[in-house]
């Protein structure tokens, strides 16, 4: 039986593998076999979707943590490693990605390019904490923004001591998830309640909501009802990649491997051959080739003529 990774549409006859729940991920459809997490299959349903013929085990695939989300799974079969989105860092309840030894290595390199290195997780926390220890000080309420699955609840948890914290409603019933699924996310008002109640005037607060732009409704009326500071968080927050989306402050913060983790993370698989998806495809592949590896670029949706 073939194996389709992360297909757009899931397919009849064949093993679907789900990486992750974000929504570039989910397949459309109702065929075939779908291989994810249970974790994975419960975020997919308040997004919209619904991994019928759901399987977390099938003999000869071996799942490991990547490290990118809650829930989010590699892949081993056939001496074949699929990274899916992967992060080599711990991150709050999120840990570092499992590598296995492998012979073909299917790799993202979203942030494959010398540029993208990042802070130490310590210094990004460190620096924020002072930044809104300042605005505390001066009354002001901060927003803390990032994408809401994945980067919204990291924020929610490392920076659960600030006091009182909301959430944006969408991050709250993702964080409610979460609970559920057994990660220890602090709760709070999401913001709608919060308002009604007339406890955004009394500040500061702290708020964690999906990353947007400064044009966005939610952050103007944050902004101008409240006076918040917004403070984005992004792999591409330096870069100029980022889509012009202007916080107050952007820190660097991703859920992908950084340039030098991912030539790292090649290094551990001992893998003989390398195929890049997702990202700086390019790029990537030919710096790894200079370095003396085999590698080349893969754009093609099937893996069937390279496996």
């Amino acid at each position: 039986m073939s194996v389709n990774l992360d297909p757009k549409t899931s397919i009849e006859n064949t093993i679907n593998f789900v990486s992750h729940a974000h929504s570039d991920h989910l397949p459309n459809g109702k065929n075939g076999i779908i291989l994810a997490t249970k974790e994975t299959k419960e975020i997919a349903i308040i997004r919209g979707k619904e991994l019928a013929n759901h399987v977390e085990y099938l003999d000869d695939f071996a799942l490991y943590d990547s490290g990118h989300i809650l829930g989010a799974r590699s892949l081993l079969f056939d001496d074949v490693f699929y990274t899916g989105d992967i992060c080599t860092r711990d991150r709050g309840f999120l840990k570092a990605a499992t590598i296995p030894k492998c012979k073909t290595l299917i790799m993202e390199c979203t942030f494959g390019r010398p540029e993208f290195v990042f802070p130490k997780l310590e210094d990004t926390i460190k620096k924020v904490n002072e930044i809104v220890s300042e605005l505390y000080n001066k009354g002001k309420p901060v927003l803390l923004l990032g994408y809401q699955l994945g980067k919204a609840q990291t924020l929610s948890y490392l920076f659960s001591h600030w006091d009182p914290i909301y959430y944006h409603d969408s991050v709250k019933e993702m964080n409610d998830l979460h609970r559920k699924l057994g990660i220890q996310i602090k709760p709070g008002l999401g913001h709608t309640e919060a308002a009604s109640k007339g406890l955004l005037e009394k500040k500061p607060w702290i708020m964690i909501a999906p990353l947007m732009s400064e044009n966005n409704q939610f952050v103007k009326e944050m902004k101008s009802k409240y006076g918040a500071i917004t403070i984005g968080f992004s792999g591409w927050a330096k870069s100029i990649f980022s889509y012009g989306r202007k916080n107050d402050y952007s820190m660097p913060l991703s859920d992908h491997c950084d340039y030098n983790e991912l030539i790292d993370l090649v290094k551990r698989t001992g893998a003989e051959k390398i195929y890049t998806i997702h990202g700086f495809v390019e790029e990537f592949a030919a710096d790894l080739v200079k370095m003396g590896f085999d590698a080349q670029p893969l754009r093609e949706s099937s893996l069937d003529e390279f496996l």
